[in-house]
């Protein structure tokens, strides 16, 4: 009953299999092998045109590299308050980007409207050189609160910002989930849509440590090679990041691996539901945020459950939700099974 975070779970046996067929023989490092130019071939094609793409064994570099490049130090990036880049990455975007200033917005869902975007614009445009003006923006698929940006919405936001010559970055941390919810296809979801640079996550969906910066104007992408040596992020045996974005990749099993976290969370949240608890969000991706009161939070905890609880001003926003209970997040993955689910929702069930 592990619902802490898909990053508890271990690896998925066609990518473990590919780590192992990677470590017979030997290949040159630091992405000069075959494999290597091999996945660069696989994203170009996913993404129906060439594209620049740079492997690195984080999220964290991903998305940090990434706003580094497409914002100078003197830049601000327009995020939602609830952000992963914001709450969890240590001030790496910052560090990275030689100071450059996350600027945190609200926004019910955990989801950025064109009107907050509009007015951070015009607030952080003009005043040169006194005040950080906006230079990108940043959305995040799926939402630290489970949600997705609908294709549409992402083309709302990104002709806004293009507009006014900002970027537009997506951390694409659980894409895999959003886009198997979404049934749309890569290229659809990003830069047909107007995102110029793609932090594609594949740890979460079952890789051991693999994330991708994809950048869908190779132009674009001049020095990043040298960003991400500089950054640390260069990894000399290059090929076991390639391996597992191979395995990942093929076939589509990205989104064979997606669907099965995205089912289980259904699974959950209706569960939660019968069981007469407050679902907060829509669950749209493999997150399943719900109220809880707290003794059962307690026995829960006491009965082996691991999930995590998050902090109430997540809920800032959403003025529709009832309060009342500790805000608990349950994460879904391509290892949980229904078991996990039945013997989760029976432990509720049975207090």
């Amino acid at each position: 009953m592990n619902f802490a975070s898909d990053n508890t779970a271990g690896i998925a046996p066609g990518i473990l299999e590919a780590i192992a067929q990677a470590s017979r023989g030997y290949a040159l490092g630091y992405g000069n092998d075959d494999l290597t130019r091999q996945v660069q071939q696989r994203f170009s094609a996913l993404f129906e045109r060439e594209v620049a793409v740079f492997l690195v064994p984080t999220g964290t570099a991903a998305n940090a590299l990434s706003l580094a490049h497409v914002t100078p130090p003197w830049g601000g990036v327009l995020c939602h308050a609830n952000a992963h880049i914001v709450t969890d990455e240590c001030g790496a975007p910052e560090f990275f980007g030689g100071g450059l200033k996350l600027i945190g917005l609200d926004g019910e869902d955990c989801k950025l409207r064109p009107d907050a975007v509009q007015a951070a614009i015009a607030r952080y445009s003009g005043h040169v050189p006194h005040q950080v003006n906006a230079f990108s923006l940043s959305l995040t698929q799926a939402t630290e609160g489970g949600t997705i940006y609908r294709v549409d919405e992402v083309r709302a936001l990104a002709d806004l910002a293009h507009a006014h010559g900002l970027a537009v970055h997506m951390d694409g941390a659980r894409f895999g989930n959003a886009l198997a919810r979404m049934n749309v296809s890569p290229a659809e979801a990003t830069w047909k849509a107007g995102v110029d640079v793609l932090s594609f996550g594949a740890t979460k969906g079952g890789a051991m440590a693999a994330e991708a910066v994809v950048f869908f104007d190779p132009k674009r992408a001049e020095a990043m090679p040298e960003r991400r040596k500089r950054g640390g992020h260069l990894i000399s045996k290059h090929r076991y990041l390639a391996a597992q974005f191979d395995a990942f990749l093929a076939d589509n099993y990205w989104l064979t691996l997606a669907r099965h976290a995205n089912g289980m969370a259904d699974r959950l949240s209706d569960g939660l539901r019968k069981a007469g608890l407050q679902v907060v969000w829509p669950v749209e991706a493999n997150l399943v945020f719900a109220l809880l009161p707290e003794q059962l939070d307690q026995r829960l905890k006491a009965a082996g459950a691991a999930y995590y609880v998050r902090r109430a001003e997540m809920l800032a926003g959403n003025a529709r939700i009832s309060g009342g209970g500790l805000l608990a997040r349950f994460v879904t993955s391509f290892a949980t099974t229904e078991d996990d689910i039945e013997n989760f929702l029976r432990l509720i069930q049975n207090g």
